[in-house]
């Protein structure tokens, strides 16, 4: 398996992320105080340092109020290496 970080789809969701929590209308320290931690938790999720994991990205979906399927639909049609 190759590594995830970096990977186009990593990117891709990275992407999205970033654009719903911006069409949420808020910055990465109002988004880090609703999940209950620090801005640089975000930042590190928005540079592509960290991995999302399955649980997290739930509760990005819900907070910022998107169809986390219909995301992963978009990101599952992006060829893997």
């Amino acid at each position: 398996m190759a590594k995830t970080l970096g990977s186009e789809r990593h990117k891709i969701l990275i992407e999205l992320l970033i654009a719903k929590r911006e069409a949420a209308g808020l910055t990465q320290v109002e988004l880090a105080a609703k999940l209950g931690e620090y801005q640089s938790f975000v930042a590190r999720l928005e540079s592509g340092q960290r991995r999302v994991d399955l649980v997290e990205f739930l509760e990005l979906s819900e907070l910022l109020r998107f169809d986390a399927v219909e995301v992963l639909k978009t990101i599952e049609k992006v060829p893997s290496p």
